[in-house]
């Protein structure tokens, strides 16, 4: 009795010392939305100093000798349930990770990737990739440091895929764009062969406020709890939480682009549904956190392109467009919208391009990530490959940075690693989706009929809800039955395109 006891009080001092952890790096996160959305000019250098304390503070606390002796005398525990078990357990993995880091090296790569974030943001509004070249240059040295502190039996690359998707490996991913490419890219060369979609009237004069109003509207239909979270404005469309009733999302609009505010905007309230999903009770602890960056990515995949670019939405929310913006759809039947917002033209930007499209932009910045990791490409070098590679892969012609190699955040912010898994999570959604339509009673027509309150109740279950006490391919094998198959995918996609594009 008295044993059990004692396990039971070590747990909730485990308990207490993560959450508090959790609050430090909430902390850190809200400094990091201010910084990208409402911070004065003026403030960048303070701010990535507060940023870099806070760092420092997280990374002591999550591995000070108090912690590891906790978790070592809970590890195995018997007393403790299966789900606590299972906490330990990863927090104990982390915690190893965690040390091989030293204090002063969490602190620089803080501070660099503060002053590299600023660098990127003035570059980009300049179109001139100079401007950060050497803050990206700093960024990467520091990123290859790491290769060399957490260790590797393979690429480099293999120890930061690791932060982002366990277990995953360049072994793997070249595994899977080698399968997946080829019948993507025989799929684009018959769309390419047939009657290209009219889309001109998504390309006119769209005010900004009826734009955000609208966004706003669909944001809340498709369940973003406005009570436990907010929408505003930033240079790039990204979301974060600081606890599952607290979820922040940013969209950008462009007044001559439709498509740019309403897609990215269901995009990231993908990503927060999936956060506002996660059990309050768990917070702090990996039963209460996302399981990795791929199924993460699966879950505004599925609401953006199987929810958002669906048919059945189209025609439930077109009337109301007609009524927004009389002066472009007035004249344009459901049809044409839909056939419009699901057209596939290779173009320059990821965050806007087609579901088919959308791997190869993917797998051209895995490459050069590989690259620039390996030592196989330097920094200065970045503008001219890029720009060759979309010519080679896309057809087209970069004509200024900011269309090509400064149109993505991921690399300021010291996210190297990060791309594979957009791919991933596409795949994971198309799995996903046609389970879920498959297994839940009317389902298919509940969507045409506009209510999405089911789909959401179901990946509430079998995804948000198990936190990352299982890795992303056991989520998938618990929630469809099986694990990544790729085929789901090509299916939708051969499926929805041979449709638009008769053939």
């Amino acid at each position: 009795m008295i044993r059990i006891e004692c396990t039971r009080e070590r747990y909730e001092t485990y308990r207490e010392h993560m959450q508090k952890l959790a609050d430090i790096r909430a902390a850190l996160a809200i400094m990091q939305w201010d910084q990208e959305t409402y911070m004065p000019e003026k403030g960048a250098d303070f701010r990535a100093r507060q940023i870099a304390t806070l760092s420092e503070l997280a990374h002591e606390r999550a591995t000070s000798t108090e912690l590891g002796e906790l978790m070592e005398s809970l590890d195995g525990a018997g007393e403790l349930s299966e789900k606590e078990q299972k906490n330990i357990t990863l927090n104990r993995r982390d915690f190893l990770k965690q040390k091989k880091y030293p204090a002063a090296f969490v602190r620089k790569l803080s501070e660099t990737v503060s002053k590299s974030f600023n660098a990127w943001n003035e570059a980009r509004k300049e179109s001139r990739f100079s401007l950060f070249e050497k803050e990206l240059g700093e960024v990467i040295e520091l990123k290859k440091e790491e290769t060399r502190l957490l260790g590797y039996s393979g690429h480099p690359y293999d120890a930061l895929l690791d932060e982002f998707e366990k277990d995953c490996t360049t072994g793997l991913l070249d595994k899977v764009f080698g399968e997946m490419l080829p019948p993507l890219k025989i799929l684009l060369d018959k769309i390419q062969g047939a009657p290209v979609p009219d889309d001109r009237f998504l390309h006119g004069r769209f005010e900004k406020g009826r734009q955000w109003d609208f966004g706003m509207k669909i944001i809340a239909e498709l369940g973003f709890d406005f009570n436990a979270g907010r929408q505003d404005l930033s240079t790039h469309p990204f979301s974060t939480s600081f606890s599952p009733l607290d979820v922040r999302i940013t969209t950008r609009i462009d007044e001559t682009d439709f498509n740019s505010m309403l897609f990215s905007c269901i995009h990231e309230t993908g990503h927060a549904l999936y956060e506002q999903g996660l059990p309050t009770s768990e917070y702090g602890l990996p039963s209460g956190e996302y399981t990795s960056l791929s199924i993460h990515e699966s879950q505004s995949r599925l609401w953006e392109n199987h929810v958002g670019r669906s048919f059945s939405f189209c025609k439930n929310h077109f009337p109301r467009l007609q009524e927004i913006f009389p002066e472009s759809f007035r004249t344009v039947g459901v049809n044409q919208f839909y056939r419009a917002v699901n057209r596939v033209s290779p173009s320059l930007i990821r965050t806007e391009s087609d579901e088919v499209t959308y791997h190869f932009h993917v797998m051209i910045r895995y490459e050069i990530e590989k690259m620039l990791i390996s030592g196989d490409l330097n920094t200065r070098d970045i503008p001219g490959y890029w720009n060759e590679s979309y010519r080679k892969w896309l057809g087209v012609e970069v004509p200024d940075d900011r269309h090509g190699c400064l149109q993505d955040v991921h690399w300021s912010h010291g996210s190297f690693g990060y791309f594979p898994t957009y791919s991933l999570g596409s795949f994971y959604a198309a799995q996903l989706f046609a389970s879920a339509v498959n297994t839940v009673p009317g389902l298919a027509q509940k969507l045409e009929n506009g209510n999405v309150s089911d789909l959401l109740h179901w990946l509430r279950q079998r995804v948000h809800a198990l936190g990352r006490i299982w890795n992303s391919e056991e989520i998938c094998q618990k929630a469809t039955g099986e694990t990544l198959n790729g085929r789901h995918f090509q299916e939708y996609l051969l499926d929805k395109y041979g449709k638009i594009y008769e053939f």
